[in-house]
């Protein structure tokens, strides 16, 4: 769930060869063992899932970040793609790639990581029986549709067809360290996608006993599994002596676990953690007065929305979703609960990404009487028919949530409640199985530096992050025409006419972009801020006593 095409990172072209040049942090190995050692402690959410394949959601990222890696990384201070285990990454007419490996990187287990091991990973994400979250990232590769068939009616009743095949016909094998990929249509974005963490590579063992390798990682990056994932209590990682890369700079990584993020600020200030990747909204004035230079803060790319569960009739018509968007002072929000920190969201891709457009949302600002001709046209809400609002527990949504209510009840007449008490992988489990019964709360980082990111995973048709179950034919052509563009540049207009129709049709009502802003112990020495994947534990060194 995180990523970006930048405004200050450098096109990909079509025969691509990324940068190989390491990001965040210094080469020269004297600094880098001068500032390694100890234990990092960092606060944590309970992740979903520890697979590359399934992990979609921060909280797992975060985790699999350390204990993986892929063929690119980006930069930490740009974003742009680097080389990271594979050697090159080359295409001709942006439709077939061959992708060469580095050699000598091995699995926590001895387990070669070659081209077998990326095959094997992405096709078991693929194949349907497996349900995993990551599977319509594969859905550019040929082959994809008799391993991942697609359901004819989308949510209605009929099903979709049994998988006629096991594996994708677009990845084959040349010799242990190259493997090539066929897409359906040219894709001028793939080097930059495969950075994303559901194309990590995985295990054979791995692949044989998936539940246990969720709950004990076989790994292939700079960190391993200290025992098992300890559910809702912690997660330890070491460093792995089987990493031959560049080595991480705390000796381990230390997640601890929290149901409320209130709870965690509780224990940073105790000095029981070293590293917040988020600070409670109410908090934040105590945490800059408190922590000055060891609070960091930049301009993020992580939009907060309310979802429309469009698979229940109530929210079918789009002047439904128009009304209850112009409805909300979105600015009024920000600057009650958030002290005027984040900023309103115009649009579906974050303002700091190239290609994006302030003020395409009409819908997005205030406008009471609008919102009642609107409600009124599609035939107003039912009589005594409360509405039901959605969010996670444990990280104080329930505050700007409450005020989303409170504004659509002053401005309308609909009266709410509220349903906060799920913990967020019982919550995303209610998401997956489309159980929400109104107004749900979501956010969304990008998993790549590229604005596509933003459109094509929540809003296709039939992909698993798209909450709301949106499908538009228009807009599913406009997101084939951008990734077929003969460059990134060019492939941009397209995916704008698409977020267009995201901008008519509603399908979620963007709220705002969220600051980042996170909290630093005096313990440690440098921190590094990811532009794509958000704190960077592995890069962030500690004191040396």
């Amino acid at each position: 769930m995180r990523g970006k095409f930048l405004k200050v990172a450098v096109a990909a072209t079509a025969t691509a060869m990324l940068a190989t040049a390491c990001g965040g942090g210094s080469d020269d190995p004297e600094d880098s063992a001068g500032q390694a050692g100890g234990q990092l402690r960092v606060y944590a959410s309970e992740p979903a899932f520890l697979l590359p394949s399934n992990g979609d959601d921060e909280p797992s990222i975060y985790v699999i970040r350390q204990l993986y890696r892929g063929l690119v990384k980006y930069n930490a201070d740009t974003g742009e793609p680097e080389m990271d285990l594979a050697e090159s990454i080359e295409s001709e007419d942006q439709k077939l790639w061959t992708i060469k490996l580095k050699d000598g990187y091995t699995f926590d287990n001895g387990e070669p990581v070659n081209a077998d091991a990326f095959i094997r990973s992405w096709n078991y994400a693929a194949y349907a029986p497996n349900a995993q979250n990551n599977g319509y990232f594969m859905k550019r590769i040929a082959g994809i549709d008799a391993v991942l068939p697609k359901d004819p009616d989308g949510d209605g009743p009929a099903e979709a067809p049994e998988p006629s095949a096991e594996t994708m016909s677009g990845l084959q094998k040349v010799d242990d360290l190259t493997f090539t990929v066929e897409l359906k249509a040219p894709f001028s974005g793939f080097p930059t996608i495969v950075g994303y963490s559901g194309f990590f590579p995985m295990a054979q063992a791995c692949i044989d006993d998936i539940e246990a390798c969720n709950e004990t990682p076989i790994g292939n990056g700079p960190y391993k599994i200290d025992g098992q994932w300890e559910h809702e209590v912690e997660i330890n990682l070491v460093r792995s002596d089987s990493w031959n890369g560049e080595p991480g700079k705390p000796d381990e990584i230390y997640y601890r676990i929290f149901a409320d993020v209130d709870a965690g600020y509780s224990a940073f200030q105790a000095g029981e953690l070293d590293v917040m990747y988020t600070i409670p909204p109410a908090r934040f004035k105590d945490a800059q007065a408190s922590y000055g230079d060891r609070l960091h803060e930049q301009e993020g790319d992580s939009l907060n929305y309310v979802g429309l569960p469009l698979y229940n009739d109530s929210f079918k018509d789009k002047r439904i979703r128009q009304a209850f968007s112009m409805a909300i002072d979105r600015q009024s929000i920000i600057d009650a609960v958030f002290d005027g920190r984040y900023t309103p969201a115009t649009g579906f891709v974050a303002p700091i990404f190239d290609g994006a457009r302030p003020g395409i949302c009409t819908y997005c600002e205030q406008d009471v009487e609008k919102a009642k001709e609107l409600l009124a046209a599609a035939g107003g809400w039912p009589e005594g028919k409360k509405l039901t609002l959605w969010a996670n527990a444990g990280n104080n949504h329930e505050a700007w949530l409450q005020a989303v209510g409170d504004q659509i009840k002053n401005a309308l007449g609909i009266d709410y409640e509220l349903k906060v008490n799920l913990q967020f992988p019982e919550y995303l489990e209610k998401a997956d199985n489309r159980e929400f019964t109104g107004p749900f709360r979501l956010g969304w980082g990008p998993d790549y530096p590229f604005l596509e990111t933003y459109l094509t995973p929540l809003y296709a048709s039939g992909n698993d992050s798209n909450n709301s179950t949106f499908s538009n034919a228009g807009f599913d052509d406009l997101l084939k025409k951008g990734d077929s563009a003969p460059s990134l540049e060019e492939a941009i207009a397209f995916y704008q006419q698409a977020e267009d129709i995201l901008a008519e049709e509603l399908p979620v009502i963007p709220m705002f972009w969220r600051k980042e802003a996170a909290l630093y112990s005096d313990k440690v020495d440098t921190f590094v801020w990811n532009q794509v994947s958000g704190a960077a534990y592995g890069e962030t060194s500690l004191k040396q006593n």
